[in-house]
């Protein structure tokens, strides 16, 4: 659902980008480091746009990277300690199991075999 409304806000936004830049199709002077360009201001709106978005994207794809390998360095974490400890988390099937009902506690077992 989430990617959903995603892509309804990222069309929405094309949409008002666009419209705002047919409007303003003026062409304007832009001072460059080396010198000046005149450009119609829809070049400009559309390019400053495409530019936002390759960016902003790129640091969308580098979070993602970033945080599928931490998962990959946590889940090794937890296996060498599963190995070290002998201990293995039950895992229960999450599809089959209602999602209106409460998880059921888990009993905790005293660490000490004695205080059984």
């Amino acid at each position: 659902m989430k990617m959903q409304w995603s892509l309804i806000l990222a069309l929405i936004f094309a949409l008002i980008t666009a419209v705002f830049a047919v409007i303003n199709v003026d062409p304007v002077q832009v001072n460059l480091l080396f010198g000046s360009v005149s450009l119609p201001l829809i070049l400009l709106i559309l390019g400053s746009t495409l530019l936002g978005g390759l960016i902003v994207g790129s640091f969308g794809i580098y979070r993602g990277y970033r945080l599928q390998r931490e998962v990959k360095q946590l889940n090794a974490k937890l296996v060498h300690i599963q190995d070290a400890t002998g201990y293995v988390w039950p895992v229960e099937n999450v599809s089959d199991a209602p999602k209106s009902e409460p998880a059921e506690a888990v009993e905790e077992q005293p660490s000490n075999p004695q205080e059984q």
